[in-house]
């Protein structure tokens, strides 16, 4: 068997990682003209990411690449801590949760994938037989395979193609970076979220001076000032702590809008088959995204494996994937909706986040999400 993948990004080389492991050949197609080596900020492998990662023996190349994130401390914007919850569950081994440059983590997945990887190769198009499926490019030029595995992302093709819905806006931009500032204290590891007044803010320390941040910030789609900065200056100029002080004076990079998806009601169609965030993509509030996407890699090349028709091969890896990917997204479609709140939803919002999150502190109420294991 031979497998096009469209999409280059996280899910593409991962699923080409677990495909080489079933011992199935793979070509990736980027739409893009280069790598993305350097590109994006940072991202958050859950633990039960790590344990995808640990079943391509990959976990431990990213833990070390990365930094242990293993808990969250949340405030409201008057600088009050509503309290502090895990940020995943350890394994066995006694891995956490991580935080790794996008970068850094893809670096890693490309490396291991080892796979003819070509650039500038944006589908347009496929055409199935019943036979082998052909994938078109932009450029004119076209590859033949046996199957289409189309890890292309929130805004895929390929899900267009097969009748699936638009992305969806989830009302907030998002931005962040890293900061060299050693007045930034705290416990290194521990994110601290703060629900502001007018936007939400998130950033962690690390034992040698950094601090990885990010911001959301509530605003209808396409308004998008010449200058963000000052923008988000007056988001958190009321809110208790850093916020204001670091986004008047940090690197933004680029700030964009978020999106999730609605339930895509075809994951595949012959020998086409949607992964990651394709399939299912998530809001980054839920810190699920890359982890789903090396869930899918797995349990796809598993099926692949073990069933010989392809098309029944993708209905299990549907059937495994659906439900948990769909609860994930409608979860952080819930913490996203919290951070838009308005007025009156702010004081709901701070009222019961207190007793949410204890009941969190168990480590067991999001057992479902972050004990999650997958197996080739």
């Amino acid at each position: 068997m031979k497998a096009l993948i469209t999409g280059g990004g996280i899910g593409g080389p991962a699923v080409a990682v677990a495909l080489r492991e079933v011992g199935i050949d793979a070509e990736i197609y980027e739409a893009y003209g280069a790598g993305a080596e350097g590109i994006g900020a940072f991202l958050n492998v859950a633990s039960n990411g790590m344990a995808a990662l640990r079943v391509l023996g990959l976990h431990q190349e990213v833990a070390r690449a990365g930094i242990p994130t293993p808990d969250m401390v949340m405030w409201n914007g008057a600088g009050k801590r509503l309290g502090r919850v895990p940020n995943g569950m350890a394994l066995d081994d006694g891995t956490v949760s991580h935080t790794i440059l996008r970068s850094d983590l893809y670096r890693i997945l490309r490396d291991a994938a080892a796979v003819p990887i070509s650039y500038g190769k944006r589908m347009v198009s496929f055409d199935d037989s019943g036979s082998q499926v052909v994938a078109r490019f932009e450029d004119g030029t076209s590859a033949a395979g046996d199957v289409l595995i189309a890890a292309d992302g929130v805004h895929s093709r390929a899900r267009r193609l097969l009748g699936g819905p638009e992305a969806r806006y989830v009302g907030l931009y998002n931005c962040g970076g890293i900061v060299k500032d050693p007045d930034i204290t705290g416990e290194p590891g521990v994110y601290h979220m703060v629900f502001g007044k007018r936007a939400f803010f998130g950033y962690t320390v690390t034992g040698d001076g950094e601090t990885w941040w990010f911001a959301n910030l509530p605003r209808g789609l396409g308004d998008e000032p010449a200058d963000w900065r000052p923008v988000l200056a007056e988001a958190f100029a009321d809110d208790a702590g850093i916020a204001a002080g670091l986004v008047r004076h940090a690197e933004l990079g680029r700030v964009l809008p978020i999106h999730d998806l609605p339930p895509v009601p075809t994951w595949h169609r012959g020998r086409v088959v949607l992964i990651g965030d394709a399939a299912h993509a998530t809001s980054p509030s839920s810190g699920q995204g890359a982890s789903l996407a090396l869930e899918d890699a797995v349990v796809l090349a598993r099926c692949l494996r073990d069933v010989p028709s392809h098309r029944e091969a993708f209905r299990r890896y549907e059937s495994e994937r659906r439900e948990r990917a769909e609860r994930v997204v409608a979860y952080a479609r819930r913490i996203s909706d919290s951070k838009a709140a308005g007025p009156v939803g702010r004081i709901v919002r701070d009222a019961l986040l207190p007793i949410i999150l204890r009941r969190q502190a168990s480590r067991e109420s999001l057992a479902w999400m972050y004990r999650h294991e997958v197996s080739l």
